[in-house]
């Protein structure tokens, strides 16, 4: 029987189509850019073939030509590009404008300031002159305790020219849970903030990053940005030594080190919610090329063109949002809350001023515009081209508000991806539709399948996430994992070989995917698995809910609860109206076995820093596992709200007893 699938939601106009760069780069591999399908099947077949052509498309250079595109592919440990040397920050700056704005500094007050190519390049040489004085050699690491303004892109910029190693977080972190990361890394020089903004306040964190820097017994020395104004601490203080303005204001000529391409370039961090943050390594020339094709081909992004994607710097958006500069567009940082209580409107004001032609946030961020009644379409938004939205998934209700709100003419870019890649593995490209509520197709590249249990591909129905090839931008290694043993058991442990990713999605017979939460935290009721997003996204849509949790629990006796927990929207109370409402919504929208065993009101749901629900350690503390063995408060944020699940957790204990 042939299987009919929906219309597309969205089908690009073929004139943008041809004009993308995802089509000029296929004309430049000898293909024809309007198929992606066809494409996508050469990239993944033909590895060699595929980097090997996005490499001279955007004329990678190197000190040394590398040998061959791959020379082991096996899983881990493949080896790419033997034999050439490089360096990102070289390929970051040397696009740049020179009287252009490279980098657009933001904030949730409205105020701006840009950083032109050639200011970014002279303060990167005066850095990057200031760091080697104080020690740092090629493979030391460099750490930042900052909020995303331009000095973490001119830090890492700087510390990767010399070929250190850039990790950082930012200030809203206290510094146990920094230094948590930090410590692992044995640095050299940390790079540190008197504070940041957040919804109408100045947090300062002079005392903070006084107490990070006297927690790292490596450090050499520490800069000290003056960002929001406040006092420089005294001479009591040599921890804190070297003023920003003193690092970056000198006259220097700027040298890029090459290094091997599978030389570190930064450390970024797990969530860290059950014990220490795993520290993932990735390489300049994996990260050069994997962020080349996602940003300039995916994204369609090149010179006179704006990247606003809302994030933090401990997130691995903030990665994404430095290599803009790879493609010669600017970039925007983004110093604030994303909806301040002064003006919840800001990003998208701030959008329609810069004209900004990639505007990027996340699910929670467009549902809230939606359930708040906030109208982007009174700023003039029709520089937009692209709405990225990642995070988690973008439920099916989003997308008419985004046309309807934002504007019919822009791709909605639905990606799901990770900080164990620094990158996507499905989204959408210029030349592909868009379903609502599905992914548009698998990236470029990334050989990705859906697995059954017995480890069989499937189509059309749930299986694990899986990539069977090799990419650049997986991990060279984990900080402090000698053996691999770690890394090994992390991704490969399922499926020898194969990438196992913990997402639990669908492939669908047309060629997009449908992610439909964690797969650790897969509900799985009467031997049926449901998904967890399937729920939320349904739940969420309901005026009354401002939003909701369901988690599945084995129970000691053989049996199987799944709750839901939901925290109503201000004014609102759960009563037994309300909860015959949100089963009928869940009836009517999943399907009856999705209906929970019960609902439970409580007052808000714990989140990793990078917004991510926890069901898993949720799960855990109602099972009765102590707090203390399931998460690191550090990582959560809102710490308190993991007493209140363990306190449930604890008396259901005690009433089957």
């Amino acid at each position: 029987m042939t299987r009919s699938y929906p219309a597309p939601f969205f089908t690009p106009d073929p004139e943008d189509v041809a004009a993308s760069r995802i089509v000029d780069f296929a004309r430049h591999a000898g293909l024809d850019g309007s198929d992606y399908a066809a494409l996508h099947r050469w990239s993944v077949t033909d590895l060699e073939g595929f980097w090997g052509a996005v490499w001279e498309y955007f004329d990678v250079e190197a000190a040394t030509p590398y040998e061959r595109v791959l020379a082991e592919e096996a899983m881990p440990g493949a080896r790419w590009f033997p034999g050439a040397t490089l360096n990102y920050a070289h390929h970051a700056l040397r696009h740049v404008p020179d009287d252009g704005a490279a980098i657009v500094a933001l904030d949730e007050t409205g105020s701006s300031y840009e950083v032109t190519g050639r200011q970014l390049r002279s303060q990167v040489a005066s850095v990057a002159a200031t760091l080697r004085e104080l020690g740092v050699r090629r493979g030391d690491r460099v750490v930042g305790y900052l909020p995303n303004t331009p000095h973490a892109i001119v830090a890492f910029l700087a510390a990767a020219s010399l070929g250190a190693v850039w990790s950082v977080c930012g200030q809203d972190y206290a510094p146990k849970a920094a230094a948590d990361r930090f410590a692992q890394l044995e640095p050299t020089v940390l790079i540190t903030a008197d504070g940041y903004l957040f919804n109408g306040t100045t947090h300062d964190r002079r005392e903070a990053a006084l107490e990070l820097a006297q927690s790292l017994s490596t450090l050499k020395s520490t800069v000290l940005v003056d960002h929001v104004g406040l006092p420089r601490p005294s001479e009591n203080h040599p921890c804190l030594a070297i003023p920003w303005e003193d690092a970056s204001t000198r006259s220097e000529e700027l040298t890029c080190v090459p290094v091997p391409f599978d030389h570190p370039l930064w450390v970024v961090f797990s969530s860290g919610t059950t014990g220490l943050p795993k520290g993932i390594v990735h390489g300049h020339g994996g990260v050069l090329l994997e962020h080349l094709k996602t940003l300039a081909l995916h994204s369609d992004l090149g010179p006179g063109d704006r990247l606003l994607w809302y994030t933090t710097t401990h997130w691995m958006m903030w990665n994404l949002v430095a290599s803009t500069l790879l493609t010669g567009a600017t970039t925007c940082t983004y110093d604030g809350s994303p909806a301040p209580f002064a003006k919840l409107d800001v990003l998208w004001e701030l959008a329609a001023r810069h004209r900004v032609t990639v505007f990027g946030t996340s699910p929670q961020y467009l549902l809230g515009m939606a359930k708040y009644g906030i109208d982007p379409s009174i700023h003039d938004l029709s520089s937009i081209r692209v709405v990225g939205c990642t995070g988690s998934a973008l439920p099916a209700s989003a997308y008419p508000w985004v046309r309807d709100h934002v504007g019919g003419h822009a791709l909605l870019a639905s990606i799901s991806g990770g900080t164990d890649v620094v990158s996507g593995f499905a989204g959408s490209a210029p030349n592909t539709p868009v379903w609502a509520g599905e992914l548009s197709a698998p990236h470029l590249g990334v050989a990705l399948a859906a697995y059954d249990a017995e480890g069989v591909p499937v189509t059309d129905q749930v299986g694990e996430l899986v990539v069977t090839r090799p990419m650049p931008s997986m991990p060279l290694y984990f900080f402090n994992d000698p053996d691999g043993t770690r890394y090994r058991d992390a991704y490969f442990s399922s499926y020898p070989g194969v990438w196992r990713h913990g997402d639990w999605i669908t492939l669908r017979g047309h060629g997009s995917v449908i992610v439909h939460g964690r797969s650790d935290s897969t509900l799985n009721r009467n031997g049926v698995r449901l998904g967890s997003a399937d729920i939320h996204d349904v739940v969420e849509r309901l005026p009354e809910i401002a939003e909701a949790l369901v988690i599945g629990a084995e129970e000691p006796d053989g049996g199987y609860w799944m709750p839901l927990f939901v925290v109503p929207a201000a004014g609102v109370s759960l009563d037994d109206s309300l909860r015959e409402k949100i089963k009928d919504a869940i009836r009517t929208g999943a399907s009856p076995r999705h209906v929970p065993d019960e609902i439970l009101e409580v007052p808000g749901i714990p989140h990793t820093r990078t917004g991510k629900k926890l069901e898993v350690p949720v799960k855990r503390l109602l099972q009765g596992a102590p707090a203390e063995q399931v998460v690191n408060p550090a990582a959560v944020d809102i710490p308190d709200l993991i007493d209140h699940f363990a306190r449930l957790g604890a008396e259901r204990q005690d009433r089957s007893a």
